[in-house]
């Protein structure tokens, strides 16, 4: 099994959502998160007085699929989120030793 952990543009998340559910996809956890990379963040005025901005609002999506199934995700996310801009976000892909539901007590991936 593998936890893919994506970043990507707030509004991008209704695009990857659809995607993910058009390949079956359809449990994911969505956070939303606040950090920066080479985008570095801007200045803003407000009130005549500019302050800057350090941290970009962001998705943090985070989806457990079996390990034969996370290079189509991993491609279903990259295409869906996709602006050609700086900030577009990451995906990370992460090895998951193990899954349990805790209604059933299912494991690995009859609990996904």
């Amino acid at each position: 099994m593998k936890k893919i952990e994506a970043i990507i543009k707030p509004f991008k998340l209704d695009d990857v959502r659809q995607a993910l559910n058009d390949i079956g996809i359809q449990g994911m956890t969505i956070t939303e998160v606040k950090g920066y990379g080479r985008q570095k963040g801007h200045k803003e005025i407000y009130r005549g007085a500019e302050y800057l901005v350090d941290f970009m609002p962001k998705i943090k999506l985070e989806i457990v699929v079996p390990a034969d199934r996370a290079r189509e995700v991993i491609d279903t996310v990259r295409s869906a989120a996709n602006t050609g801009k700086i900030g577009d976000g990451k995906i990370f892909v992460i090895p998951l030793e193990g899954v349990i539901r805790v209604r059933t007590g299912e494991a690995d991936n009859e609990a996904i």
